[in-house]
């Protein structure tokens, strides 16, 4: 089982607004905005790019989110340091969190099986 590459760069934010316009100046195009200040912008074939705005009192984070095509797969490798498993997220896909060696966390995609 192997991913199929970054499917995202999820950045959150103190500002929606802001940072969609200075994503739009550089090429950005707004895919869709949420009602709770966040939205998915993309410029050209590559990954999108997925802005949640958070309250002042927590810390920004950048997180590349790699595509998973056989989600099961990787739910018994022993190897991943699952921090969440697979869930189902309400933007219609389903999401898994590992830390790899050095501590990093990565975020896993996958599409939602209705």
């Amino acid at each position: 089982m192997s991913t199929e590459g970054i499917e995202a760069v999820f950045l959150t934010t103190h500002n929606w607004g802001k940072a969609a316009k200075f994503f739009q100046a550089l090429g950005y195009k707004l895919e869709f905005e949420t009602d709770h200040h966040s939205g998915q912008l993309r410029n050209g074939i590559g990954p999108y790019l997925f802005i949640a705005e958070i309250p002042e009192h927590q810390a920004t984070e950048a997180h590349l989110v790699l595509k998973v095509s056989e989600p099961e797969a990787l739910q018994s490798d022993a190897i991943m340091d699952v921090v969440t498993p697979f869930e189902d997220t309400h933007w219609g896909t389903r999401e898994m969190t590992v830390r790899d060696p050095d501590g990093r966390i990565w975020r896993l995609q996958a599409s939602r099986k209705d």
